[in-house]
């Protein structure tokens, strides 16, 4: 079989390359110990200007059911159905077919499926490396030669249909990739279970490791593979490919000599300041006695993994950490020519990267309460485009249906104000007319009710736990359906009514039709370019 994908993933690698270079995720991954109520978190920007935008639950298959592999099976596909219908979208193949031996678990399935009902969930962060540098053109030429079947997308689905818990995933994930091998660039997957959090790194062909999160600490990765280190002797808190050092050695990847490191070795990138930037970001403000600098070109070797917070870490926290622009920093990009004279973050000709980014599609953030019973622990907040100007509403992944408005909408297709996306596209688009004025709106329509909604979430898990204990699972889901139901319908009437009043307010520019006065250094910089125009005219 896996000389057959091999043959057909021909056909579409340049296809696949290309929109994997589009994906631009920020994730962060939280052990128990860190978080202010015992959960562990993972969390997922889902960056891209190209994904699916839909969200739909798929349903336990039975015993014996042969699940297709199949290779780019996401962006226009409609899985509303699955599996009694299966459209995987233009471009896919199918190469072959995989076999449950048991029912397998529900799960959400989004552009990366995200969470089941047993309370796993895990997000992604897609890796570059310089394919121009010696070691990068090494890789390109070991992995087209090895490359496998099994993409991120495939990947995930498996291992939420099949695994309970992130130990269990990490294991399964690594037998799916010794049998059948990776197929696209590689990836940094955070996965999560309420009891352990772990990194999963998948490089090429049969090449892949994974570490534990230290309970007492966070993990942070944007588009760049971050493992610097494997305890060979630790086999509770490091699982990796048995060959992944003679592999590395017997192709000319790494000459034997002082620490192997993992993503240095399979997927080096440590200069590009796209991707550390970020991550220096998150673990500074997570731990400001941090000394880190901002510039590193070797942060393999001299960044930590982890970080551990100095004060404890809410899925607020993680949304915050999210909707980050470098605000007070000298990357700050709302105080650039490009952010205009009202410091708008989102214009995607920013040359700086900051992690709330323009063209993210959605995110995801999972809070697991592993005390709690399994069809009430799977909760994930979720919400539609760039995290400082969406909201967050609560999903389980045992529900017995999703909102309508989850599963409608796609980007070639006119503004529907009954799709989710659209819709929080339509107010994070109205925003950027003037953003330091109409992102204080935005906050004060959602940050008091996103407060109230984590407590009441809580309480209503509670409720929900109660009745399982009771015997009463079915009245538990239908209660977990109802609320998050309700949660998101509120929330998306909330948005639909906020753009017109963002509109109504900051037409051209104004507020209230007022004229808002520009700094002086827009001005100047408005004089400068002006003059600069009129001399080579």
């Amino acid at each position: 079989m896996k000389k057959a994908g091999k043959i057909l993933a021909l056909c579409l690698v340049m296809v696949l390359i290309a929109a994997q270079s589009l994906a631009a995720c920020t994730i962060f991954a939280v052990g128990k110990d860190a978080s202010t109520d015992g959960t562990t978190m993972i969390s997922h920007t889902c960056d891209s200007t190209t994904d699916d935008l839909r969200v739909w639950i798929i349903p336990e298959m039975a015993a014996g059911t042969a699940r297709d592999l199949v290779l780019n099976g996401r962006a226009g596909a409609d899985y509303s159905q699955f599996p009694e219908v299966k459209n995987y979208g233009p471009g896919s193949l199918v190469l072959g077919t995989y076999t449950y031996d048991e029912p397998t678990n529900q799960y959400l399935h989004a552009m990366y499926s995200f969470i089941n009902d047993k309370g796993l969930a895990m997000g992604e962060s897609t890796c570059s490396f310089n394919r121009n540098s010696e070691q990068g053109k090494k890789l390109s030429e070991v992995y087209d030669r090895v490359e496998g079947i099994i993409d991120c997308y495939l990947l995930q689905d498996l291992a939420l249909e099949k695994c309970s818990t992130a130990r269990e995933a990490v294991e399964f994930m690594g037998e799916i990739l010794n049998t059948y091998g990776w197929n696209g660039t590689p990836e940094c997957i955070n996965i999560t279970d309420g009891t352990e959090s772990w990194i999963f790194e998948a490089y090429g062909g049969n090449i892949w490791c994974a570490v534990r999160v230290p309970d007492n600490a966070v993990f942070v990765a944007a588009n760049r593979a971050r493992i610097n280190h494997i305890d060979f002797n630790d086999n509770e808190n490091y699982i990796y490919a048995e060959n992944i050092v003679d592999f590395a050695i017997e192709n000319g990847l790494w000459d034997g000599e002082g620490e192997f490191i993992p993503c240095k070795t399979y997927a080096p990138n440590p200069e590009r300041t796209y991707s550390t930037r970020r991550e220096w970001m998150a673990m500074t403000l997570l731990d400001p006695t941090l000394d880190l600098d901002p510039e590193e070109k070797n942060p393999d070797e001299n960044w930590p993994l982890f970080v551990v917070p100095q004060e404890k870490v809410s899925v607020d926290t993680i949304h915050k950490l999210s909707s980050n622009y470098y605000q007070g920093t000298p990357y700050d990009v709302t105080k650039t020519v490009e952010a205009g004279a009202y410091g708008n973050p989102l214009n995607p000709r920013h040359a700086e990267r900051t992690i709330n980014c323009f063209r993210c599609t959605y995110i995801q953030i999972a809070t697991i309460d592993a005390s709690l019973p399994e069809e009430v622990r799977c909760l994930a907040y979720f919400g539609w485009g760039a995290p400082d100007s969406t909201y967050l509403t609560p999903v389980w992944a045992s529900q017995n249906s999703l909102p309508e408005h989850f599963g409608i909408g796609l980007r070639e297709e006119p503004y529907n104000e009954d799709s989710g996306w659209w819709v929080t596209a339509l107010v994070q688009q109205t925003a950027t007319i003037n953003y330091q004025d109409a992102i204080q709106t935005i906050h004060e329509a959602r940050d008091q009710r996103m407060a109230d909604q984590y407590v009441a979430t809580k309480a209503i898990q509670q409720a929900a736990a109660e009745m399982v204990e009771n015997g009463e699972s079915e009245l538990a889901v239908d209660l977990l359906t109802a609320y998050s139901t309700a949660q998101a319908n509120t929330w998306h009437d909330l948005w639909k009514d906020l753009s017109d009043e963002l509109i109504s307010t900051y037409m051209h520019g104004n507020k209230n039709m007022s004229t808002p006065d520009t700094p002086a250094w827009w001005d100047a910089a408005v004089a400068a370019g002006d003059a600069a125009i009129k001399a080579t005219i």
